[in-house]
């Protein structure tokens, strides 16, 4: 007679987590400056002309909507000032 467990296909193992643990703080600390130096070199960073039009983006950006709300404020403040009889 078979049991149920004969025809099931096993799970696969779980991996294991890494060892985190251990150590002092100063052991902790510099364990913890090596895996952001390895995360970093992972990193891909913008060169000089990606830089320069993101800057040139959001300083455009800055002086449309500074604009837009600086006309914004004057009309509706003359609008408070007639509804207010002023």
């Amino acid at each position: 007679m078979a049991t149920v467990s004969e025809g099931a296909a096993s799970p696969a193992p779980r991996p294991e987590a890494p060892a985190v643990g251990g150590g002092n703080v100063f052991t902790k600390f510099f364990r913890y400056i090596r895996e952001c130096v390895h995360e970093l070199k992972k990193v891909e960073w913008p060169g000089q002309n990606q830089v320069i039009q993101g800057t040139v983006v959001v300083l455009v950006a800055c002086v449309i909507v500074g604009t837009f709300l600086w006309v914004n404020d004057q009309i509706w403040q003359q609008v408070v000032k007639k509804l207010l009889g002023q």
